[in-house]
């Protein structure tokens, strides 16, 4: 199974941006996806994640309100939608797949499948 995540880049403060993630080689209808971040000397942390069928969502208290995430089980694809940026968002993005569980975690150690990140700077 392999995750390759895009979209990252640099923007202003309030500004915004999307970022994708594909899967391939996978069931992706069966995988829970989710987003986390790292931020330079930080611990990876948990920014969103959604179910197979894309009713449930959770988010990071820091980010609610302000990102979306959503999925396209017919193109393999997940999305993290991000407006209203801070330079406290700044980080490496990664994506992740839980390929047993039904249930939406913000627990890392859960996804088994995870890509390579993409940065994301957010200027003030």
């Amino acid at each position: 199974v392999q995750l390759q995540a895009s979209g990252g880049g640099l923007v202003q403060a309030g500004g915004s941006l999307a970022l994708s993630c594909t899967v391939s080689g996978g069931a992706f209808k069966d995988y829970v996806m989710a987003w986390f971040r790292q931020a330079p000397g930080s611990e990876r942390e948990f920014v969103a994640a959604i179910s197979w069928t894309g009713v449930q969502a959770e988010y990071v208290d820091s980010v609610k309100g302000r990102f979306a995430i959503s999925r396209d089980n017919a193109r393999n694809t997940v999305t993290l939608q991000m407006n209203s940026l801070k330079p406290e968002d700044t980080a490496v993005y990664y994506c992740a797949a839980d390929g047993y569980s039904s249930h939406v975690s913000k627990t890392r150690q859960r996804y088994d499948y995870w890509g390579q990140g993409t940065q994301v700077t957010v200027s003030s």
